[in-house]
């Protein structure tokens, strides 16, 4: 790679970021790989001289939105050309890493494509792409994580008061309808050391809440200086005793590596926040036997009163798949009665949605569209009810909110309630970057309504009204 540009504003990237949050950590890891060669960020894709698509390969038809977004691209970089300006174009993630060569076929003017094992190199593949396409989707011995750059302390600032880290990839579990373990690979976990110093990195620069992050995050086995594994119970333990965290999250969990010193976590660190993001895809053993979950539907629910009794004031937040291959309409009410027992505070539900090279394709007794469609209907609308329940019940508590921005309104801070709520109540500008007592007065469609308790001087991560550490 050439010596790095240091005219300001030299080169602008734009990158896209689809899915879920570990794709948004992805994105600022490239932005900050390509930093020191002259790149800064655009939201404005015309203006861009590189544009990057980093891509989710879960939902049905992903690739054929990649491919929908790269034919408008065309005709924006064929208009940069014809002004004389550069616009090179890369696909990243994990369509990228299932359809590296199909991309290039159908898209013949993209200039990189490389999967989420590779964004540490992209300088180079950027470099090597000047001299022709460039496909990279191996999985490398090499850990992409010690390669990768600090991201500068402004820009970290810029970025916000919370912030994802990523800690583990990857995915042993093979459920047969997800395609993780083909395009993100094994579990890996980064050693310990790694992921407290990109934590106090953060938190030096002014991050307050931190969300760990793995495809299976409760599946971490990190290693320590002594070559210990350590779980992520422990490692939950380790960022507690960081000056300045002053919240803690993970998600995606399984249930199956929900063991008893993360339920323990749960109950000492009072940083550690009471809002759990714990899937069960299905409320019947069938269909939770036919997507090879492994675990039943009494031993989710099990598990469930094991970690709501060592912290009873945790919110469950979960997935849903509806019209897996061979759900009954029994099935089904199965799982429509899994919420009401489960009692979720909020949860995502999709339409099952065929992978190709999953188990789950080759099955049997698909599911007609119009029979999930349906489903999910009544499935979100049972959830969308649990959700409003939960915000109605916060009426009257008051919960710590953290302050993380200005308000819609003249005069109003939003910010976001232990529990992921968004919050908005009037209050000066001089409380964003604090943590206050809020009482709940009222809730909204999107958000609940506050006002500044009385109890001004309360600056702590832990329920006001609830838990106590």
């Amino acid at each position: 790679m050439s010596e790095p540009d240091t005219k300001p504003n030299s080169r602008k990237v734009f990158i896209k970021t689809y899915g879920c949050q570990m794709n948004v950590y992805d994105s600022d890891r490239m932005a900050d790989a390509l930093a020191p060669h002259g790149y800064e960020p655009t939201t404005q894709m015309e203006q861009a001289d590189l544009v990057v698509l980093n891509t989710c390969h879960i939902r049905e038809k992903a690739s054929e939105k990649v491919f929908s977004e790269l034919g408008r691209l065309k005709v924006l970089r064929d208009e940069r050309r014809a002004a004389g300006h550069e616009m090179r174009i890369g696909v990243a993630g994990c369509v990228a890493q299932a359809e590296g060569e199909e991309i290039i076929k159908r898209a013949p003017m993209v200039d990189m494509v490389f999967g989420p094992q590779a964004y540490h190199r992209l300088p180079q593949l950027l470099e090597a792409s000047m001299k022709g396409q460039v496909i990279d989707t191996d999985f490398p011995e090499e850990d992409k994580f010690t390669h990768l750059p600090a991201a500068r302390r402004e820009v970290t600032l810029k970025r916000g008061l919370t912030a994802f880290l990523t800690v583990q990839e990857g995915c042993d579990k093979f459920c047969s309808f997800c395609v993780v373990p083909y395009t993100r690979g094994a579990e890996v976990s980064r050693p310990l050391a790694q992921v407290l110093e990109e934590a106090r990195r953060l938190v030096d620069a002014g991050v307050k809440e931190i969300t760990l992050l793995g495809q299976n995050v409760n599946a971490y086995h990190g290693l320590d200086a002594a070559g210990r594994s350590v779980g992520l119970a422990e490692l939950c333990y380790r960022l507690a005793e960081i000056d300045g965290l002053e919240r803690l999250r993970y998600t995606t969990s399984h249930p199956r590596d929900m063991d008893d010193a993360l339920i323990e976590a749960h109950r000492d660190l009072s940083l550690l926040m009471p809002y759990l993001h714990l899937p069960v895809q299905s409320g019947s053993d069938r269909i939770l036997k036919a997507m090879n979950r492994k675990h039943t539907r009494d031993e989710y629910l099990e598990l469930i009163a094991r970690i709501r009794s060592a912290r009873p004031d945790l919110a469950l937040s979960g997935d849903f798949i509806v019209g897996f291959p061979g759900e009954t309409e029994d099935d089904f009410a199965q799982t429509l009665e899994i919420v009401r027992e489960a009692d979720y505070a909020s949860a995502f539900s999709f339409k099952y949605s065929t992978r190709p090279g999953t188990p789950g394709a080759a099955l049997e007794n698909q599911v007609p569209e119009e029979v999930k469609v349906e489903r999910l209907a009544r499935l979100q609308s049972l959830l969308g009810e649990r959700t409003s329940a939960f915000n109605a019940s916060c009426v009257g508590r008051t919960l710590p909110v953290l302050i993380e921005r200005k308000g819609r309104n003249p005069g109003q801070v939003g910010g976001r309630s232990p529990y992921l709520q968004a919050v908005h109540m009037d209050g000066d500008e001089s409380l964003i970057g604090s943590i206050v007592p809020v009482d709940i007065i009222d809730v909204g469609k999107n958000s609940i309504v506050g006002k500044l308790s009385r109890d001004s001087e309360h600056n702590s991560g832990s329920l006001v009204d609830s838990h106590v550490a």
